[in-house]
Parts: C-alpha cells; structure tokens; sequence
C-alpha cells in the first residue's frame, strides 16, 4: 500500500456562514493541494469536508495519515462515537440526531477502504502544512462571502 500523509483544514465566517476547506496530500515528496466551500456552512461542515475530499482524491487504497486539528473528527473516529453512532442509528449517547449525518455517511465507506490513522494537532500553531490548509480555507470562505459575489 502506498502511504500519503493528508492535511485537512476547515473555516468558516460566521457560523454558520460561508465557509471553505484546504487539504495537502503528500505522496513521496510531492504534493497535491486541494480546496473548495460553500456560501452557507459550518466550521464542522468544512473540516469534515475537506478529509472526505482529501481521502476521495485517492486512487487506490492507501496507507493514510491524517492530520486534522479538527477535534470534532479526530475524536469522532478515534474515540469511537462513529461507530456507535451507526450502531444507534444515527443517534448519539443523548439520543439526539447526529449532526452531518450525510457526511459521516460519505466518510464511512472511505475509512473502510484506506488504513487511515488520524492525528489531532493544535491550529495556528506554526505547523507548516496546517497553517496552508488554513489558508486554503480561508481563502475559500472569503470566496464564497456574499460580499466577493
């Protein structure tokens, strides 16, 4: 399997508001950016986008770190709350409906077919591979702003 080291980052102005996504794939010393948004979203929205984005742009399965400093998806795979929420469908602990159902939806099929490892890290801390997704993002949001229309 080849292995691709995948930076994802989310933005939204306003929540919700416009929004965009960033995401650099790295595969043997070369890189691949990738970006996109929407005229009315959330942050969550966005970050989730941009990993689904991220893992469709795979050609095969792939070996796959993925380093989000989204808290919202690193724990929702990592701690198990995916899981269970399909298992109570589509319900979390609460019994509330889960938010971004269709999203979630997209991205299981996509963790069954890459070994995909996430990595929380801390935004806007200097690491350099999330600070251009950021700005990937950011650039989307202010694209998709009703004032840039």
């Amino acid at each position: 399997m080849k292995k691709v080291n995948i930076y994802t980052d989310g933005a939204c102005s306003g929540n919700p508001g416009p929004g965009g996504w960033g995401a650099v794939l790295v595969y043997n010393g070369i890189q691949k950016e990738l970006s996109g948004g929407e005229r009315e979203t959330t942050n969550n929205r966005m970050e989730l986008t941009a990993v689904i984005t991220a893992l469709e742009a795979l050609k095969e399965p792939c070996e796959v770190e993925l380093t989000s400093d989204s808290k919202y998806v690193v724990d929702a795979i990592e701690k198990g709350w995916l899981e269970s929420w399909r298992k109570n469908g589509w319900r979390k602990s609460d019994k509330s409906a889960v938010l971004n159902r269709e999203l979630w939806e997209r991205l299981v099929p996509l963790l069954a077919r890459h070994n995909v490892k996430f990595c929380w890290i801390k935004g806007h801390a200097g690491h350099p591979y999330n600070e251009r997704c950021d700005a990937l993002a950011v650039a989307q949001s202010k694209k998709n702003s009703p004032a840039e229309q």
